[in-house]
């Protein structure tokens, strides 16, 4: 949930690379919507028809490793199932690059939005608060995706799934049906164990995810997109708010990804975890959790040394290249990206 600053980030490198198994086709648009004043920046991968000579990195900058893809080359044939991917708070497109990957190889268009105002390239309070815009957000981006099949190929509307890393996951859990109301989330700041949102109250009530006593009911109403069938939700952050019964009432297959080591900097996100494992319904939702992963093991690896550079960048904030184990994060990935391709195969099949 915290916003990770670092001005490196924003740098996008190329190069050459070798792809293995599916090229991973790529592309980027702006999809702007007459009357809304929130356009988006959607990046988009899905299995490419053709392979160049020469392949290009993207997402990659001094601290993090990208992925090699082909840009703006043909889609495959044929019906794919899509996956929408949600990013954190502070984060984008490419926190979740590596997944993307990973779920084109299994054969998915993959669809991403940067959800405007908390996006790291665009921090803006005021769209912050519009935390509702977010499953919007997402819904638009499917939209988009649907009825233009010259952007990814053509997609199998019966097969699409919504995946989010930590404010990421909330809006995902919103799209399955899940209602929010923020005079909810600090019900529980009490005690030796608290949600993570009781521990920043500041950053929280600037999102919107806590409302200080004050109800907002624009984040109570029915944000479900019944086009979705089955969601993911990776070290979610908050849940507390979630209303039980609507989050009961889910009535799609649900994946709950928790990490099992909690950092100081990162406290009690595993309780939101356990939290939508108490309310949804427990035949349909499946919980696991990572032991050695931290909050951050689910973003993209970090190159050797990076903690170094972060470190001279933003002091402090060299935790997000931190594990819990021993471990590398491309190990941890591969047992998160394999519980993924397999949950989605069972719900979307």
């Amino acid at each position: 949930m915290r916003c990770f600053s670092l001005a490196m980030l924003v740098l996008t490198l190329t190069g050459q690379v070798a792809l293995a198994g599916t090229a991973v086709g790529f592309k980027q648009i702006e999809q702007a919507e007459k009357g809304n004043d929130r356009p988006l920046k959607i990046s988009l991968w899905y299995p490419a028809n053709e392979t160049v000579t020469k392949a290009e990195t993207v997402g990659e900058n001094p601290v993090f490793y990208g992925l090699g893809v082909e840009q703006d080359v043909l889609a495959a044939p044929g019906k794919h199932p899509l996956v929408l991917l949600s990013h954190g708070y502070g984060g984008s497109w490419r926190n979740l690059n590596w997944l993307a990957g990973e779920l084109v190889q299994s054969g998915y268009i993959v669809a991403a939005p940067d959800h405007p105002g908390t996006t790291f390239q665009n921090m803006d309070d005021a769209e912050a608060l519009r935390l509702w815009e977010r499953p919007r957000d997402i819904s638009r981006t499917l939209t988009a995706v649907l009825e233009n099949t010259s952007l990814a190929g053509e997609i199998d509307d019966g097969k699409i799934a919504v995946i989010g890393h930590s404010l990421g996951g909330w809006t995902a859990i919103e799209l399955a049906g899940g209602r929010y109301q923020a005079d909810r989330a600090l019900k529980d700041c009490t005690g030796d164990v608290m949600p993570a949102q009781c521990k920043d109250l500041k950053l929280m009530a600037r999102i919107g995810i806590v409302g200080g006593g004050k109800a907002r009911p624009e984040l109570s109403q029915d944000l479900k997109d019944k086009r979705i069938r089955a969601a993911v939700a990776l070290d979610l952050g908050p849940a507390s708010g979630f209303v039980p019964d609507s989050l009961a009432g889910i009535d799609i297959p649900v994946l709950v990804y928790a990490a099992g080591h909690q950092t100081a900097e990162i406290a009690a996100i595993k309780n939101d975890s356990e939290y939508l494992r108490q309310h949804l319904p427990a035949s349909s939702t499946l919980y696991r959790e990572v032991g050695d992963a931290t909050h951050f093991s689910f973003v993209q690896t970090c190159k050797p040394g990076a903690d170094k550079i972060i470190e001279q960048e933003s002091p402090g904030e060299s935790f997000v290249c931190r594990d819990g184990g021993g471990r590398n994060r491309a190990d941890i990935h591969r047992e998160i990206a394999d519980g993924i391709v397999s949950f989605l195969h069972e719900a979307l099949n």
